[in-house]
């Protein structure tokens, strides 16, 4: 008896063209296509995942810099400060606490200039 590859063929058809859906042009219906874009699109979505995580400790780092300006500092004496001071609280955590208790922050910045001692004047 032969056997057909029918069941598995379309099943492996519907599985990329499910993936494919919403795609632009024949991108989202001939079988090629839809597997190169498919291929395509799951290499960057996975290294995009990984990317994704710098993306947002810069927004964190952003935010900093912004909110130590505002308190007379740069972000990196700031950084530098928390280090000397030995505060060990991550960027995510003072970014948050620079958004949502400015007064705390602003007493983690009192903290940080402590830490560096009084400006060299040249």
């Amino acid at each position: 008896m032969r056997i057909k590859y029918s069941v598995a063929r379309n099943k492996r058809k519907k599985k990329i063209f499910k993936l494919a859906k919403g795609y632009y042009g024949n991108k989202k219906n001939r079988l090629r296509m839809a597997v190169q874009q498919v291929k395509k699109s799951l290499t960057h979505a996975y290294a995009h995942r990984k990317d994704k995580k710098g993306d947002i400790r810069q927004v964190w780092i952003v935010r900093l810099n912004a909110a130590a300006r505002e308190e007379g500092m740069s972000y990196s004496q700031f950084i530098n400060g928390l280090k000397k001071a030995n505060i060990l609280l991550n960027r995510k955590m003072l970014s948050e606490i620079a958004i949502k208790d400015p007064a705390s922050f602003t007493a983690i910045v009192e903290l940080a200039k402590a830490a560096l001692g009084p400006k060299k004047t040249s």
